[in-house]
């Protein structure tokens, strides 16, 4: 099926799902729920389809115009002229339309459970993994998204051995789902008297936040663990057991929640956790199925990859994967990661793309 008999199918279904759910009464009400979600999913995908083809005609008459014996001369004059712009804009229309056509990934809405862990060296991996958290803290918060810290497990110079947030908000994991991976800073750490640059690393895990229905959990299958929660060096002792441990046996996940002094809080704090990890292990499980080429792409989801450097000392971060180099470290540190995450995005739809061509 090439293009046009894709973008004909689509809009033929487009136009039967409106003539059904003007009638709602004659359907179903969760056939008619499946339906609304379906029409919505395409509606901008027709309007597209309309522009390119308002554009294809229009190039079609301007043509005809260009060549019309009748037309005065300052009539063609212009519209050559509108010919060559409309001309070099209907191919970004048909790359629009093809990125809308491309399969969704069912996650992209949802919200995003980020994970952040010191990796090799010790406390200024620690702090390095702290200056992400917050990095990401105020990615979200210039895009209006909620920043919720569920678990922070301090060291106790202002470093995180672990740090784990809910980012609830639209569109969060479709913006945040590249950033998981081995992240490296070189720079000079406040704890290095001698000045000497060291290079240190921290890994950034981001699943979407799984829903009960996107995984079945058997009771049977977890282990449950209560017992008293202590912060760093022992201090922060509580004097119940509120501390929070379930253990997923058929797959050996486990998850430690103990921030906050009430046992039923850190249990449903770790059972959100546990639902994203064993949700992100079955989408893995999937992609990997679907395609042999996926860790070779920019979304292949290794935790073990290293995918970008912050250099301080030459103010400079690097993603490795799309070999994109940007001089305004201090800007993206603080929040400001949307170049990135653009050009990853834009990255990644254009591998798809050749994949389906």
């Amino acid at each position: 099926m090439n293009i046009d008999e894709n973008l004909a199918r689509v809009v033929r279904r487009y136009d039967e799902l409106q003539s059904l759910l003007a009638d709602p009464g004659a359907i179903a009400q969760e056939v008619f729920a499946d339906m609304s979600r379906e029409y919505a999913g395409l509606t901008p995908v027709v309007d597209a389809i309309k522009k390119l083809g308002q554009a294809r005609d229009e190039l079609g008459d301007l043509a005809e115009l260009m060549t019309n014996a009748d037309s005065d001369a300052d009539m063609r004059a212009m519209a050559e002229d509108e010919f060559e712009i409309l001309k070099a804009r209907v191919p970004e229309l048909e790359h629009g339309v093809k990125v809308l056509l491309l399969p969704k990934d069912e996650a992209d809405e949802k919200n995003a459970i980020l994970e952040v862990r010191a990796g090799t060296g010790g406390e200024e991996a620690a702090l390095f993994a702290a200056d992400l958290f917050r990095m990401y803290q105020r990615f979200s918060e210039n895009h209006g998204w909620r920043f919720e810290a569920m678990m922070l497990n301090e060291t106790g110079i202002g470093g995180y051995k672990e740090a784990v947030a809910l980012i609830s908000g639209r569109g969060v994991f479709a913006r945040l789902k590249f950033e998981s991976g081995v992240h490296r800073v070189q720079r000079v750490p406040e704890t290095e008297a001698g000045g000497r640059i060291h290079t240190s690393a921290a890994t950034v895990a981001v699943l979407p936040e799984a829903e009960e229905v996107d995984v079945e959990i058997n009771d049977k299958d977890l282990r449950i663990d209560v017992y008293r929660s202590s912060g760093a060096g022992g201090q922060h002792v509580n004097t119940t057991d509120s501390a929070v441990r379930i253990t997923h046996l058929p797959t050996g996940l486990v998850v430690i929640q103990q921030d906050d002094k009430s046992q039923h809080k850190n249990k449903a704090k770790a059972m959100k956790v546990l639902l994203a990890r064993l949700y992100d292990r079955q989408r893995m499980l999937l992609d990997d199925e679907r395609s042999a080429a996926r860790r070779s792409q920019v979304g292949s989801g290794d935790r073990s990859e290293r995918i970008r450097t912050y250099n301080f000392p030459q103010g400079r971060v690097t993603d490795h994967r799309i070999n994109l180099t940007l001089h305004k470290l201090d800007r993206v540190i603080d929040g400001d990661l949307d170049e990135i995450v653009d050009a990853l995005t834009q990255e990644d739809q254009a591998s798809r793309l050749a994949a389906l061509a």
